[in-house]
C-alpha cells in the first residue's frame, strides 16, 4: 500500500452542505448527475463547472443512487417514498411506485435486458422496471439480508450485495437466484461494480475490498485503515477498482493483485459516498459535505 499525492484531487461545490450529495453518475449528455438526498433534488454538473438543480415532486423523497439507463435518461432510487425516479437530460422527471409497501429502494443499475434493476433494502426483493414504468419483483431467499448495491455482471446476470447477510447475490433476468456467503463474518458489503471479468465490492464493516468471479470464487483485500468504511466502488477498467472511504475521507484504488493506493480529500470530514468514472475519464465522487471530488487521470 502507498499513500499517493497524484493524481491531483480537486473539489467543486454543487450544493449547500445540508443538501447531502450522495449518488453520482455520468450522463449520456457529457455531464455528471448527482442526487441531493436531503433536499429531494437532482443536480447536473457540466465539465466547465456549471451546476443546475432540478427539484423533484417531493422534497422528502430522499434520492440516493443514480445510474444512466439504456433509454438515454437517468434513473434513481427514492428511498423515503419508495419510488423509482427517472429524469431526462432536459430535467423532465417522473417516478413510479415500488409495489411492496416500505420497500426502501437503494441500489440501481441498467440491466442486460434493457430494463432497470434495483434493490429493496427493507423488503428482501430485487425489482425491475421497464422504460414505460412496469415494475416486477423477485424475492431474495434471505430474510433480513438487506439487498444494497446492484450491478450487471460479466456473465449477463445481476449481482448485488446483501449488507446484513454477509453475502453477494446473483439473479438472472429469468429470476434464478444464487447466494454466495463471504469469508469474513459481518463484513457489511455495500457497493458493487463489474470490471468486465469479475465483480468488486466494498465491505464497509470490515474495512476490506472484495472481488468475486462469476463462478463464485471470492478474494478479500484488507485496507491499511480498517476503520476507513469503504462504501461505493467503480471499476475503471479490467483489474482496477476505485472506492470511497466514507470513514477515512479518502478515495482509494485497488488492483487485482491487491495493490492499494489512497488519495486524501482536501476538505476534512467530507464523507465521500457515490463514485463514478466521468465523461472526461477522471474519477468523480459525491461528498456529503456539499460538493464533488475529481481525481485527474
Amino acid at each position: 500500500m502507498h499513500r499517493s499525492e497524484a493524481p491531483a484531487v480537486t473539489e467543486i461545490a454543487v450544493a449547500d452542505a445540508k443538501a447531502g450529495p450522495y449518488g453520482i453518475a455520468s450522463g449520456p449528455d457529457g455531464a455528471l448527475w448527482v442526487t441531493l438526498a436531503r433536499t429531494g433534488r437532482i443536480a447536473r454538473l457540466t465539465p466547465d463547472g456549471a451546476v443546475t438543480e432540478h427539484a423533484l415532486d417531493s422534497a422528502g423523497c430522499m434520492p440516493l443512487v443514480i445510474t444512466a439507463g439504456t433509454d438515454g435518461a437517468l434513473w434513481f432510487t427514492r428511498s423515503q417514498d419508495h419510488r423509482i425516479g427517472r429524469i431526462t437530460t432536459d430535467g423532465t422527471a417522473r417516478s413510479v411506485a415500488v409495489p411492496t409497501p416500505g420497500a426502501g429502494p437503494y441500489g440501481i443499475t441498467p440491466g442486460p435486458d434493457g430494463a432497470v434493476w434495483f434493490t429493496e433494502m427493507n423488503a428482501d426483493r430485487i425489482g425491475r422496471v421497464t422504460a414505460d414504468g412496469r415494475v416486477s419483483e423477485v424475492e431474495v431467499p434471505v430474510a433480513g439480508g438487506m439487498p444494497s448495491a446492484i450491478t450487471t455482471g460479466p456473465d449477463g446476470a445481476l449481482w448485488f450485495t446483501l449488507n446484513q447477510a454477509n453475502a453477494v447475490g446473483r439473479v438472472t433476468v429469468g429470476g434464478e437466484m444464487t447466494i454466495h456467503p463471504l469469508p469474513t463474518p459481518a463484513s457489511g458489503p455495500v457497493g458493487i461494480a463489474s470490471d468486465g471479468s469479475a465483480l468488486w465490492f466494498a465491505q464497509i464493516a470490515a474495512g476490506q475490498i472484495g472481488r468475486i468471479t462469476p463462478d463464485g470464487a471470492v478474494q478479500e483485500f484488507p485496507l491499511p485503515d480498517r476503520d476507513a468504511k469503504p462504501h461505493a466502488v467503480v471499476a475503471a477498467g479490467p483489474g482496477e477498482c476505485w472506492f470511497t472511504e466514507w470513514g477515512g475521507n479518502r478515495i482509494g484504488r485497488i488492483t487485482a493483485d491487491g495493490e492499494v493506493s489512497e488519495h486524501d480529500l482536501p476538505t476534512p470530514s467530507s464523507e465521500p459516498h457515490g463514485i463514478t468514472v466521468g465523461p472526461d475519464g477522471a474519477v468523480w465522487a459525491a461528498l456529503e459535505s456539499g460538493g464533488v471530488a475529481r481525481l485527474g487521470r
